[in-house]
């Protein structure tokens, strides 16, 4: 759902910004629909979590929260690493697949299971 009001809202500043607009196929683009220059993404993002009454968070910390949210869900690390654009899958599970604490006791006790 907010993807469709996201492509009605750019639909409306790609006519705005024609003929200048460049269509790359972005869902948050540059005004001009190309990709936005990191420094612009980090000043628009900054007055988003404010807004929000988040504090100063930064946009990787999303990220970071985003792939953890994933890998919880059991959504499988490869498709996670498609999805963050990893190059190797071993970035991935270094850095991001901490166990739960959940699921450490799910494993210690089917080991307690299993030998006792």
């Amino acid at each position: 759902m907010a993807l469709r009001e996201r492509r009605v809202k750019q639909h409306t500043e790609s006519a705005d910004a024609w003929p200048h607009w460049q269509e790359h196929g972005l869902v948050f683009p540059s005004w001009l629909g190309t990709p936005m220059e990191p420094d612009n993404l980090r000043r628009s993002w900054s007055r988003i979590p404010q807004a929000a009454g988040l504090g100063s968070l930064r946009l990787h910390d999303m990220r970071h929260t985003c792939v953890l949210l994933l890998l919880d869900l059991g959504v499988p690390p490869h498709v996670v690493r498609e999805i963050v654009g990893h190059s190797d899958i071993d970035v991935t599970m270094t850095i991001y697949a901490h166990a739960a604490l959940d699921e450490k006791k799910a494993a210690l006790r089917k080991l307690g299971d299993a030998l006792g």
